[in-house]
């Protein structure tokens, strides 16, 4: 990758970051965002939903409130158009698609915090093996359509941006302490304000700790996780100047005992929440770091400047159990892997499972599995997938509104650069089992498990105008990026030794539109396409994933009656499949395979109402509806990813029907509040044979809220009420299942 590529388009940032047209934070960056229940910020850009050309929509504070959720899955899923992958329950990685997109590890959609991308790698490595902790998070923006060419790179099915505690005007601060079922406590404690010169802070800290609630076979190991956060802000806004700065430090740490080894069918009907004995050095452990400094500068009263630097740091280790050896290789240099997919798959079936010149029978691979069998000498490998990351840039924008004769204009100009970077220095162990124990056998040695390193540089750039006028709004736009990346594999461990090399390179223009016509002060029509896009990868085959996208809605918004409906229809030319250790698939990590042309098409229904009560009270309904339809357009001949595909064949882990109803009620100290989802079973491999499928599931969530005053607050939430043990997933290797029903009570102080 060129040198002089990366560093010039950094310089000329720096540049603009040291010139009289910096930045500083807008007056709607720094407020306090309680009140806000329609606003979405388009890069840093305050709009209104109700006036968005576009599908978009706003999770505020009123909402996360209500339940008090840790669980980005059971946030997320209010939201029509979105559907999630479940694996470990707790939402700590994430499977989020939006649109029909791929769900795995949320690489398929853009992730933000505070408008900066946040998954570890986004270019080169976009699998979200990190995500904010939500408990931490104020508000959630996410949008779709064309609007979303101004969050890329990821733009087919939309963009998911975070927003942190802000710093409050004015002195303020809140404990919350909350302990339930399987030993779940957390703690979230910030202060801060603002003083009369414009000096402005944040203190936070934020802890999260389970038993889990799976149980290990011949074990008292916890299957839960620890999760500590710390984030520091400071600004300074000048009641007289121009200017304003901000700095944001964060610091987040985990450690959570989960695995990739799930269940055979068999197992998941008799004890859906047990755990093989196999599985019990399986832990992972994360680091991460984040540094935002943001300025902006008012230039005139119509024109604005903003750019923000960013370096995200984070490492991880997951050691998990990889597969089993039948052919005796005794040390882990020499492993010859037969992975728990398959295993798991051959039972599934009933079927001896062939490994080479073996043959393992059903009886055999069962009772390797319940620990009732002794495996030979190193047959048993257990991987440290460790990883360092950093994802790092600038990025700029340039805010002018105004107007020519009767048509008003809001143009936004956006540039960025980015590097990022994943390094790979892991190793294999192989352990046997004995007497249902696992015992070490080889410790293997460091890099025989992947050694090499992924980077990407990227250069981006959007326009985008929104024009008024009349009865209409229109914002023709478009966003261009560059994309370099590379791939380099070493031999040995530490030393590394050069083994080869590989790279691609990516350019794309990507146009978009998007209209919306008031009919009247309650009744809006919009509509809207754009060339959405997905980073391929460095493999020099892999085409960019590109797809026309379109859609076209209605909203009403009149006396607490609020509707939307939208279409919408995304045409891919080619859909890609990334390999990762997640997908359960026989493939080589972070190869990129070609899916050929496909379709989603699909209708968003949100209807809410509020109703005044007597007594002062007040009772909410809201619905949420999403039917999706995804296909392979072409035949596939068999590939490690995909399998076999036929035309007509359906995209995996997208439901078909989807739906959410809040119910709530409350008065002047106390509130009731019911959310109730409902899931369509799945496909999870385009073949979608009888072991391909997941369950539908219906899950009743309720929360209750009572102030004992103005500023100490009880509550309980109960998780899964009905106690609904579906099967909702089957990767990476057995059957998933949702979280156990769970009971939580809190308390929150403010002061």
């Amino acid at each position: 990758m060129s040198k002089n590529k990366r560093t010039l388009p950094l310089l000329l940032l720096s540049v603009l970051l040291l010139s009289p047209f910096g930045a500083s934070l807008a007056e709607e960056d720094r407020e306090d965002r309680e009140g806000i229940d329609d606003i979405i910020i388009v890069m840093g850009e305050r709009e209104t939903v109700k006036t968005l050309p576009g599908a978009a929509h706003l999770i505020g504070p009123e909402f996360l409130d209500k339940f008090e959720y840790s669980d980005i899955q059971r946030i997320a899923r209010v939201v029509p158009g979105v559907s999630i992958q479940i694996e470990d329950g707790y939402g700590l990685r994430p499977n989020i698609s939006i649109r029909g997109v791929a769900t795995e590890r949320s690489g398929r959609i853009t992730l933000l915090e505070d408008n900066v991308l946040i998954a570890p790698a986004p270019y080169s490595a976009p699998s979200a093996y990190y995500f904010p902790t939500i408990g931490r998070i104020r508000a959630l923006e996410l949008v779709k359509g064309p609007a979303a060419i101004t969050q890329g790179p990821y733009t087919i099915g939309g963009a998911l941006n975070m927003i942190s505690t802000p710093i409050p005007s004015e002195r303020d601060g809140q404990v919350l302490f909350e302990y339930g079922t399987d030993a779940t406590a957390r703690l979230h404690a910030f202060y801060g304000q603002r003083t009369p010169s414009g000096f402005g802070y944040l203190v936070e800290f934020h802890a999260w700790q389970s038993d889990g609630f799976q149980d290990i076979d011949r074990s008292s190991t916890s299957t839960g996780l620890e999760v500590t956060d710390y984030t520091v802000k400071l600004d300074y806004v000048s009641p007289d100047s121009r200017h304003a700065v901000e700095l944001k430090l964060q610091q987040t740490s985990q450690d959570s005992e989960q695995s990739y080894l799930g269940l055979t069918d068999t197992d998941f009907a008799r004890n859906a929440y047990r755990r093989y004995g196999l599985s019990l050095l399986d832990n992972i452990s994360t680091d991460h770091s984040q540094t935002i400094l943001k300025y902006r500068l008012r230039i005139t009263p119509a024109l604005t400047f903003t750019a923000t630097a960013y370096d995200n740091r984070h490492e991880r280790d997951w050691f998990k159990t990889e597969g089993i050896d039948f052919d005796g290789s005794p040390n882990a240099q020499n492993f010859s892997r037969t992975s728990w997919s398959n295993v798991i798959r051959a039972l599934n079936t009933n079927t001896d499972l062939v490994s080479g010149a073996t043959t393992v029978s059903v009886a055999s691979l069962q009772a390797i599995l319940d620990g009732t069998a002794n495996t030979e000498e190193g047959s048993i490998q257990v991987r440290s997938n460790s990883r360092e990351y950093f994802s790092r840039g600038v990025q700029a924008t340039l805010g002018w509104q105004g107007s020519t004769g009767n048509v008003s204009h809001n143009i936004n100009i956006g540039i960025r650069y980015h590097e990022d970077e994943e390094d790979r220095l892991q190793r294999n162990s192989t352990y046997r089992q004995l007497d249902g124990r696992l015992l070490l056998s080889d410790f293997g040695e460091l890099g025989n498990a992947g050694n090499r390193v992924q980077e990407a540089a990227a250069l981006a750039f959007y326009f985008r105008n929104r024009l008024e006028f009349g009865r209409w709004i229109l914002t023709p736009g478009f966003r261009y990026e560059d994309i370099e990346q590379k791939r380099t594999r070493f031999r040995g461990g530490a030393t590394r030794v050069f083994r080869d090399s590989r790279n691609n390179d990516t350019r794309v223009f990507l146009p978009g539109f998007g209209a919306i016509y008031a009919v009247n002060g309650s009744l809006s029509l919009f509509g809207g396409l754009h060339r959405g896009f997905t980073v391929p990868g460095n493999s020099p085959s892999a085409e960019p994933e590109e797809a026309w996208n379109y859609e076209f809605g209605l909203r009403y918004d009149s006396n607490g009656l609020k509707a939307e409906v939208t279409g919408f229809f995304s045409d891919y030319e080619n859909l890609l499949g990334v390999c990762t250790a997640s997908s359960g698939s026989d493939c080589e990590i972070g190869d990129v395979f070609n899916g050929d042309a496909a379709e989603v098409r699909g209708i968003e229904a949100s209807v809410a109402r509020t109703f005044e009560l007597p007594r002062s009270m007040q009772a909410s309904v809201a619905l949420v509806y999403t039917y999706m339809d995804g296909e392979f357009q072409t035949d596939i001949a068999d590939t490690d990813f995909f399998g076999d595909v036929s035309a007509g064949d359906p995209l995996p882990y997208i439901p078909e029907s989807q739906y959410s109803i809040s119910l709530g009620l409350g008065a002047l100290r106390w509130t009731v509040n019911a959310l109730v989802n409902y899931v369509d079973k799945v496909c999870t491999r385009a073949s979608c044979g009888p072991f391909e499928r997941t369950e539908d599931t219906l899950t009743v969530d309720l929360a209750g809220h009572y102030f004992v005053h103005d500023k100490l607050k009880v509550y309980g939430r109960i998780e899964n009420l009905t106690a609904e043990e579906s099967l909702l997933g089957r990767q990476p290797y057995g059957a998933r299942p949702n979280k156990k029903e769970s009971v939580s009570v809190g308390l929150e102080f403010a002061f």
